[in-house]
């Protein structure tokens, strides 16, 4: 990316996003930066280890080999459990005490994309940084949570993470509010680097409330015979979020999956889906989304763009309607600029059949029973690569989430 030009950056503050609905920043406060230092996960708090849990991340860090919490604007816990091939700290700590790190600095996301990016550049913002050391592959994953505590207020995250050559990492990382923090906006970007010969296993799970509006902005840059998996889990309402990251696959070989379970409750405005430009020869990409609606809207969006020779790739989007009123719309776009490409896309919208209820209620299943199993089934078959700690989690926010309908 070039030079950043500043006045650009002040003129995108009232950029639109290209999609989603538009959120008025200036009904929110800026979130605090000055929040309680956990030093032990042990001590946190009962209802904040809660909401912890309910995303992914567990306060027992023994089988992590990194964990960190953020608290509205300011990081209120870090650790790091392997020291040898793993730099974990803040944005901007990072920043000050390697001049390597800014390399990596709005490198892969531009500032000017819209007024989200751009308030986050303004505002200098913190988040975390992580870099995987060149041949060092972690034996356990690297846990972050990012917290939203105060009512009408903006949490501005900038986060970068680095996976160097012939490395290797998984994350899981939860989004959640805490305190009625309900009509609140989380902005978090989000620029990763992988290595040739590397690979970064992303898990996201949100959980939010229904008034809060969140905008995710992530870019992906890949290297060559890199390898990069992103798994976003949304089971809970929320107010409105709009989430498109996007891919460059850069490096002959590389290859990334996008994979996405959502469930729009009553009132909930969710689009989301993943981007993957395959710049290189004989890159890949798989973008899979399962969402169901409850009587929200659904917006799932792929895009492949085939760029050079031997690219394979396929987009598959599909969506139930479990309540009337719902709204669910599938766009994949497919573009290729090279003859020697093969890219594919499905897309369905429909309801859950009849006759499958009937067949497990023969079974000696209930109803209710039997639309919660198809409907874990149906969401759990669009991820891929999933932590396998994390699924009992999940079948028990799907089988509450089917309650609720």
């Amino acid at each position: 990316m070039s030079r950043i030009n500043d006045e650009e950056v002040r003129k995108a503050l009232d950029k639109k996003a290209a999609y989603g609905a538009d959120i008025d920043m200036g009904r929110y406060d800026e979130g605090e930066k000055d929040v309680e230092q956990i030093e032990d996960l042990s001590d946190t708090p009962d209802d904040i280890q809660k909401k912890m849990i309910n995303v992914g991340v567990n306060t027992d860090d023994s089988d992590k080999d990194g964990t960190i919490l953020f608290i509205n604007n300011a990081m209120s816990h870090c650790s790091n459990r392997a020291q040898e091939g793993l730099i974990i700290m803040s944005t901007q700590k990072a920043l000050e005490k390697y001049s390597w790190a800014r390399d990596y600095y709005w490198k892969a996301v531009d500032p000017v994309k819209d007024k989200y990016t751009a308030k986050t550049y303004e505002e200098r913002s913190d988040g975390y940084f992580i870099y995987v050391k060149p041949g060092y592959h972690l034996k356990f994953p690297v846990q972050t949570c990012m917290m939203l505590e105060q009512n009408k207020s903006v949490q501005n995250l900038h986060n970068i993470i680095v996976v160097d050559d012939d490395a290797s990492c998984d994350m899981i990382t939860g989004c959640t509010t805490i305190h009625g923090a309900n009509d609140a906006l989380h902005v978090g970007v989000s620029e990763m680097y992988i290595g040739e010969n590397s690979s970064l296993s992303f898990t996201m799970i949100h959980s939010w409330n229904r008034e809060t509006a969140v905008r995710p902005r992530t870019n992906i840059m890949m290297k060559k015979n890199s390898r990069y998996v992103n798994n976003y889990v949304l089971l809970d309402p929320v107010g409105t979020i709009q989430s498109f990251p996007t891919a460059y696959l850069d490096g002959e070989g590389a290859s990334c999956s996008f994979n996405t379970m959502c469930i729009a409750h009553e009132n909930s405005n969710i689009d989301t889906g993943g981007c993957a430009m395959l710049n290189a020869p004989n890159t890949g990409a798989e973008i899979l989304s399962r969402n169901i609606t409850y009587g929200g809207k659904m917006i799932a969006r792929g895009r492949l763009i085939g760029n050079a020779p031997g690219v394979k790739a396929h987009l598959e989007c599909k969506s139930i309607i479990l309540k009337d009123g719902g709204v669910t719309q599938a766009i994949p776009e497919l573009e290729a600029s090279c003859a020697d490409v093969e890219m594919t896309h499905e897309a369905a919208v429909g309801k859950i059949a009849r006759d499958q209820i009937e067949y497990l209620m023969s079974r000696g299943l209930t109803e209710d029973e039997a639309v919660s199993m198809i409907v874990r089934g149906f969401l759990v078959g669009g991820i891929k690569g999933l932590p396998a700690n994390l699924q009992k989690d999940i079948d028990a926010a799907i089988d509450k989430a089917s309650e609720g309908s």
